[in-house]
């Protein structure tokens, strides 16, 4: 167990989050919000963690990072050491220090949380990574043996890069294949630069590369490269291709223009702040607009907070339950809510309003929240509460579906009726083709970035392991 010097500093010092852009340059600007932790006070947020002999912040992280350690090691200064500790369980540690709902996964679980204010773990792993990296750190490899394998991954997002990662340093040849211009997949077009800049994810690249993984970007498999060439060119596959499909929102009037699609506009923002050329995500820009944005993830945030960036003449958010039931991070609604948004609580869509071909607006009506038999609150209609809200632009925010290719079933890959990857029991990710593994959400269903990158690392294992038999001649199907 760790010692600290001072086992009342949280007494001392309270709970401080690292400071915040001011409010006119966040509202303008898609830069991260906020500033970065210095060493004093990295260290001084670190010396408040109690040390708990059975940490509960680690068993709410799904990749159980080793928290109270790093936070010893970063309070005694020791950031390369922490740097390393925090890549023993985390292929993205600077990723998830800035995007990971730790409100609700190992801060709100930090035995300081009911009283005290939790320790503040992710900024204080986002200073420890970027610190580290800034001072040269990288990945110790050299005790690494290579081994006689080529393994290839589709899909440069989370779970992609998380198998590499793991792959990599168990001497395991890796080629990347992605049909974007650059490494992240959501994390680079679909998360917004005011939570997560394109920096992070290129310098990602850059570590990956130098610890030997080979990039094929701009390669779509089944347009570039058949599905079955691919599976001839290495002795294993896995696929990390997400989930892409929004989910509809089949209300009348939809089909009269007005719509917004939630993934080409964050998308379409994106590309146009640098530059790069991806055919089927046009910038679309609404500034001037009454933006109206329904549903109450992250994805909705994310939406929201860019129409204020873009200069929407107002931004609203519509969700059918309240605050306490919304699904996405309670720091993001709070960010939304400080920018200038206006929440629309209880309020369930029910028809577009338009004038000839031009939306004006959305017809609603009130709801109030009633037991369940599956115990979340459902909403229900309060009859006589309709009534419209002004929009001249709508975004449809309800999260995305799997869509698998054709090509699965072309190499043997099954998928369910929802068209999510069957993964068997047999090694944790792996596919009806036994040589081909799958984790992230093709496999889950959408979710975190953190459970991705957990359930790649797993299935890294899985493939080494199958390898390993098949060298043996030991059966695995």
């Amino acid at each position: 167990m760790t010692r600290k010097t001072d086992p009342f500093a949280f007494l001392a010092h309270q709970r401080q989050d690292p400071d915040l852009l001011p409010l006119e340059v966040r509202r303008s600007e898609f830069r991260e919000i906020y500033k970065p932790f210095g060493q004093e006070n990295a260290a001084e947020q670190a010396e408040r963690c109690l040390d708990c002999g059975n940490p509960y912040c680690e068993w709410k992280c799904p990749v159980h990072n080793y928290i109270p350690n790093r936070l010893k090691l970063d309070g005694e200064g020791r950031i390369m050491e922490a740097a390393t500790l925090c890549h023993e369980t985390n292929s993205l540690p600077e990723v998830c220090g800035r995007i990971c709902p730790q409100d609700r996964l190992c801060e709100q679980a930090c035995t300081l949380a009911t009283g005290f204010g939790a320790v503040t773990i992710g900024a204080i792993e986002r200073y420890i990574v970027d610190e580290a990296l800034a001072q040269g750190w990288r990945p110790d490899l050299s005790r690494v043996k290579t081994r006689p394998w080529s393994v290839g991954i589709v899909g440069a997002g989370p779970a992609g890069l998380a198998c590499a990662d793991v792959l990599t340093r168990n001497g395991v040849s890796v080629t990347v294949y992605d049909r974007y211009p650059e490494i992240g997949g959501l994390l680079s077009f679909g998360i917004p630069d005011f939570k997560l800049e394109l920096a992070v994810m290129r310098r990602r690249r850059e570590i990956l590369e130098g610890a030997g993984v080979h990039f094929k970007l701009n390669c779509e498999i089944g347009r570039d490269i058949k599905a079955e060439d691919l599976e001839n060119m290495h002795d294993a596959l896995f696929f990390g291709t997400g989930t892409y499909k929004p989910v509809e929102a089949r209300l009348p009037g939809a089909d009269k223009g007005g719509i917004v699609p939630a993934l080409e506009y964050l998308i379409g923002q994106t590309a146009s702040l640098y530059g790069l050329d991806l055919p089927g995500y046009p910038h679309i820009d609404l500034a001037g607009e009454q933006v109206m944005v329904l549903g109450g993830g992250d994805t909705a945030m994310d939406c929201v907070r860019t129409a204020i960036r873009q200069g929407a003449k107002s931004v609203q958010c519509v969700y059918r339950r309240d605050q306490e039931n919304m699904p996405g991070s309670p720091r993001e609604v709070k960010h939304a809510m400080s920018e200038g948004v206006q929440f629309e609580f209880n309020t369930q869509p029910l028809e577009l309003v338009h004038e000839g071909d031009r939306l004006t607006g959305l017809e609603v009506i009130r709801t109030r929240l009633v037991a369940s038999d599956n115990g979340r609150a459902r909403p229900e209609p309060i009859e006589g509460s309709e009534e419209v809200l002004p929009a001249t632009a709508l975004i449809f925010a309800f999260g995305y579906q799997p869509s698998p290719p054709d090509w699965f079933q072309s190499i043997g890959v099954n998928t369910d009726d929802w068209g999510l990857v069957k993964a068997d029991d047999r090694l944790p990710g792996q596919t009806s083709n036994p040589a081909i593994f799958a984790a992230g959400d093709n496999v889950r269903g959408s979710d975190l970035v953190v459970t991705a990158v957990a359930d790649a690392r797993e299935a890294a294992l899985s493939i080494i392991d199958y390898l390993e038999s098949i060298r043996a001649g030991r059966k695995t199907a």
